[in-house]
């Protein structure tokens, strides 16, 4: 269980996230929704032991801020917004760098059969096997966003922690993508925390959805139950389900 008591977090001495407490139950999926700087994706990277934080963030009981680098990767990965790349390595090469926890001491370029495996299972799930080869710097934005993927799925975490996943992604490589991420949380033994402006794309994740505005999370819970016309207008500053209505009955001719 990933749990987070009065959780205060930001940058340069300025808090963003402030008095954060949750628990995130195993197998369970949640989404991190609000406008934007409200501290969602600060709050993630506190969760991922990215930036310092106040407070305590448990995994199992176990503060994450005393846990090796390498423990904390075998059972946390994530997913950060991609935009530009600095690096040019192969895509089976990035990929394979998500199993270097795993690898014991072992040189990274002496995979065992079972990294092998792991890896062409990651590449084949999110349709990169024909990509193998190629560099990463070659690729579009979505084939990065589906590398980094692969490469988080490669770490073989219990949780993945997703920042704005779907970004650079067209349409249908978002529901792809999303749902893959229903199956690999079917078993009941992975969870996947995400942060998402698209509140239609997080809702077919998942109905578990915690709001965020200035810093602090406002509602949690099922969304049918804790959000309403009046709520969701307070946090995004318009009419959000009157939008929403009305950009359906766009397709209702179709």
């Amino acid at each position: 269980m990933l749990k987070l008591e009065n959780v205060c977090a930001g940058y340069d001495g300025q808090d963003v996230v402030h008095d954060v407490t949750v628990e995130f139950t195993p197998g369970q999926n949640y989404c991190l929704l609000g406008p934007n700087g409200c501290g969602k994706t600060t709050l993630l990277r506190a969760m991922a032991g990215l930036i310092p934080h106040g407070g305590k963030i448990l995994l199992d009981g176990t503060e994450i801020a005393r846990m090796k680098r390498g423990d904390l990767a075998a059972r946390i990965a994530v997913m950060s917004q991609i935009n530009n790349v600095y690096f040019s390595y192969t895509v089976f090469d990035i990929v394979m760098l998500g199993r270097y926890q795993h690898m014991k001491g072992r040189l990274f370029g002496h995979p065992s059969s079972e990294d092998k495996a792991v890896v062409e299972r990651c590449l084949a799930s999110t349709g990169l096997l024909e990509y193998r080869n190629r560099q990463i710097d070659e690729l579009s934005g979505g084939q990065r966003q589906r590398v980094f993927l692969a490469h988080a799925l490669a770490q073989d975490p219990e949780i993945i922690l997703l920042d704005e996943p779907t970004n650079h992604l067209d349409v249908r490589h978002q529901v792809e993508l999303i749902d893959y991420l229903h199956k690999w949380t079917a078993d009941g033994k992975h969870s996947v925390i995400g942060v998402f402006h698209d509140v239609n794309l997080a809702l077919r994740l998942t109905g578990n959805v915690l709001f965020m505005n200035e810093g602090r999370i406002v509602r949690q819970g099922d969304f049918h139950k804790v959000a309403d016309a009046a709520f969701l207008r307070e946090i995004y500053g318009m009419d959000l389900a009157t939008f929403m209505q009305e950009s359906l009955s766009n397709w209702s001719n179709l």
